[in-house]
Formats: structure tokens, sequence, C-alpha cells
């Protein structure tokens, strides 16, 4: 990297930032599977209890009991599909990118284009600060992706 344009230093941190992400679903992944629903409730229970009882409207305590009784209502396998899955293939195409394999490139960008839907169509009956940032730097990968396959692949 040392002979590297400020755009290929941008895309490999970018990449470093999506294998952290990666690796933080695919951990997220396997604590769900290991950890029971009664565990996640009780632990939520606790976490809000103080808030809770001071304030009885508050948002994010409300909204973490409401979540941990998804989770306890069937959303666990699902979460734990869902973020080992893709956690899963984001990082076998990382490594095949920082390889410069050129098959990752467009695979990549597929990949994040499908959960760029995903995410928008999640917003569109739920929307999140959190998910609006990812589906952005989703996209701001997918452009960075973009211009290193064409540069990659003009050296052909």
């Amino acid at each position: 990297m040392n002979n590297s344009s400020a755009l290929d230093r941008t895309f490999y941190i970018s990449l470093i930032l999506k294998g952290l992400d990666s690796a933080l679903e695919i951990i997220g992944g396997l604590i769900l599977l290991v950890i029971s629903p009664s565990t996640v409730g009780h632990i939520t229970k606790l976490l809000t209890q103080h808030e809770l009882s001071t304030d009885p409207k508050d948002f994010v305590a409300n909204h973490l009991l409401h979540a941990s009784h998804e989770f306890t209502n069937g959303g666990r396998w699902f979460a734990a599909f869902y973020l080992l899955s893709h956690g899963l293939v984001k990082i076998i195409i990382i490594i095949a990118l920082f390889k410069q394999k050129l098959w990752a490139y467009p695979w990549m960008m597929v990949v994040l284009g499908l959960f760029i839907i995903y995410q928008i169509y999640r917003m569109t009956y739920k929307f999140g600060a959190g998910l609006l940032f990812l589906t952005i730097f989703d996209l701001f990968v997918i452009c960075l992706t973009w211009l290193e396959y064409k540069k990659h692949k003009s050296r052909l």
C-alpha cells in the first residue's frame, strides 16, 4: 500500500471497517445461538428496571424491552441466521478482495446491493439512523469497489 493512491487507501480502509463489522456480526450471531431467550429477557429487565422505575416512558428502555420480547418470540433464530450469513458472506468476499481476486469485486457490489435493498425495505416500516448510516456506507463501498474493479480490469 506504499505506492497506492488515496482512493486505494480509502478502499482498503473501508474493507477493514466492513471486515470488522462482519466479524462482529459473526460473533453476535454465535452469541445469539448460545444465549437462551430467558437469559436475554432477564438481562434486559435488569438493565432497564432502574430507568423505567424513574421514567416509565423512557424511549431507550422501552425499545430494549420490546426488542427483548421479539427476541424471545422467535426472532432469535432469524437474527442469528441473518448475522451469521451476512457476516460470513462478506468476510469471504473481503478476504478475496484483499487478495485482489477479480471475481470478488462484482460479487461485493451484488452482495452489498442486495443488503441495501433489504435495508431500505426495513427502513420503510421501521426507520433507524444506524440502518441509514449503514446503507450510506454500503453505497460508498460499492462506489469504491466499482472504481477499484475498473482499475484492476483495465490492467488485463
